[in-house]
């Protein structure tokens, strides 16, 4: 009998995420790829470059059963259900590290907070969709006007021990803000880290409404700007827990672990029918 596998696709602002998982619940594959303009096809790109890496499975079609997940979810046209990215998350973290009780989730366009019950259910949630400052799209602004790349600006970041404080509470103003202080020949990496600061507190005001347990994890692409988390520990007064698969994918990895539940079940019900 042929193997079966379970996928979840996570169609973001800025990527799309796939993970495919065996029947045992091991991750086989995963893929991350630029987002489209037309999230199907960001779906379908990064289901392809997920299945190329499984030697047995010919494409997406082979899936047995496929969560789609992320803001672009309703566009998985393929996909047998749809979960949201916030519970996606949470069952994410919780199949990775289930002492893990408080998620900050930074997309491309919004940060989320998520408290995590026992199970890895959804406790509570807050979320800041209003403004892109502190999200994936205004830290690339950012290294953009320090002619960096983002890897780079977290490096620049993490150089000094002290900061100059960003105070602008708005994306556009907080460029113009930055721009005028390295036009003062303020040290860079001061500017860096004061950027790292402003967004760490941006995550605590969110945190405090769902209240902050231990342990404490990012998920999404910033959690790989290590002088973010360097910032956010200090801001938390907390360490910030690291996950064992790349965070960008928590998203595609609980949707994928939705799938394989949902198809166990479905067929659990066929058998007692």
């Amino acid at each position: 009998m042929a193997a079966k596998y379970f996928g979840g696709c996570d169609v973001g602002s800025t990527t799309g995420k796939a993970v495919i998982l065996d029947e045992s619940g091991t991750i086989v594959a995963a893929s991350i790829v630029p987002s489209e303009i037309d999230p199907e096809l960001t779906s379908v790109l990064s289901l392809e470059k997920a299945c190329a890496q499984v030697p047995d499975m010919g494409g997406y079609r082979d899936i047995a059963y496929l969560v789609g997940t992320g803001y672009g979810r309703n566009e998985v046209a393929f996909a047998d259900k749809n979960v949201s990215e916030i519970s996606c998350h949470a069952m994410g973290v919780f199949s990775c590290k289930p002492l893990i009780k408080t998620i900050i989730d930074i997309g491309g366009q919004d940060v989320k907070t998520i408290a995590l019950d026992h199970d890895g259910s959804v406790l509570e949630f807050a979320m800041n969709d209003k403004c892109a400052a502190g999200t994936g799209r205004f830290f690339e602004a950012m290294s953009r006007i320090f002619r960096m790349d983002l890897n780079q600006f977290s490096e620049l970041s993490l150089k000094t021990n002290r900061m100059i404080p960003v105070t602008a509470q708005c994306s556009v103003f907080a460029e113009s803000e930055v721009i005028s202080l390295l036009a003062k020949k303020n040290p860079p990496e001061e500017i860096a880290a004061g950027i790292q600061t402003a967004v760490s507190k941006r995550c605590f005001t969110l945190l405090k409404r769902i209240g902050i347990r231990p342990q404490v994890t990012v998920t999404g692409g910033c959690a790989k700007n290590l002088g973010l988390i360097k910032a956010l520990a200090r801001i938390i007064n907390m360490e910030v827990t690291s996950l064992p698969v790349d965070p960008q994918i928590v998203g595609a990895l609980g949707a994928a672990i939705f799938a394989r539940k949902s198809f166990t079940l479905k067929n659990q019900e066929v058998t007692l029918e």
